[in-house]
């Protein structure tokens, strides 16, 4: 294993002081996921001193999408590598226990054509760290740096603190995200049947029939049908 490809196993803390430990803190406290990655970018910035930091993260279908960076160049260093299908930070995607840290980009040989291109963008020096957990892999964290050989191990160790304290609250955001959800359908469904058994004089089994026929005959999601019968209070026929 070359000293450009670090293995997270084993990666011990390196302390960086109370200023890491308030990061982290801090990061636990986001409410959602946006919130989440666009905190891990800022803090990665101030906890390791670089240039830039962003977020990648990878959604449906493969899709892959810059979802945080400090700065118009890092979404353009994240969108070369899907375009190029090559890069550190795709590698990150694909191996969920593996730091890639590129020394110098302007000599870098892995990814010739990103490297070239990036270096363009001013950057020199870049690590990317997954984001993922023992079930999932959310993305990778990125930093960057103007200069070669700007990160030296405590840098690498600090990045992969952050990053695996970013994919626990990804993890606790997107949960909260999914009950948030739940909770608003089921307050849409009952404000529906509401208006369905007040027109048709029904009970609530048998409004909850109504927008269950109707979801299925037009192939529309229940919460869909209760949302349109809230908001433009058209009701469904009989």
């Amino acid at each position: 294993m070359s000293s450009d490809t670090i293995s997270t196993t084993g990666i011990s803390s390196s302390s960086r002081g109370p200023d890491l430990a308030e990061i982290l803190l801090a990061l636990h406290e986001s409410t959602d996921s946006e919130q989440t990655v666009q905190r891990v970018a800022e803090f990665a910035r101030s906890a390791i001193h670089c240039d830039d930091a962003g977020v990648l993260l990878t959604h449906a279908r493969n899709r892959v999408e810059t979802a945080a960076a400090t700065s118009v160049a890092v979404g353009q260093a994240h969108q070369l590598q899907v375009e190029l299908d090559e890069g550190p930070c795709l590698e990150a995607l694909e191996k969920h226990d593996t730091i890639y840290r590129v020394v110098d980009a302007a000599t870098e040989l892995r990814w010739p054509q990103w490297s070239r291109a990036v270096v363009e963008l001013g950057y020199r020096s870049i690590v990317s760290v997954p984001l993922a957990t023992k079930d999932r892999c959310y993305g990778s964290l990125n930093v960057y740096a103007a200069r070669p050989d700007a990160f030296d191990d405590d840098d690498v160790a600090v990045t992969t603190i952050l990053a695996r304290h970013a994919s626990v609250a990804l993890t606790s955001s997107r949960d909260v995200e999914g009950l948030r959800r739940a909770v608003d359908a089921r307050k849409l469904i009952g404000m529906a049947m509401g208006i369905v058994m007040e027109r048709y004089g029904v009970e609530p089994d048998q409004a909850f029939e109504v927008l269950r026929r109707y979801s299925q005959d037009r192939n529309v999601k229940l919460r869909e049908v209760a949302r349109g019968i809230v908001e433009s209070r058209t009701l469904p026929t009989l």
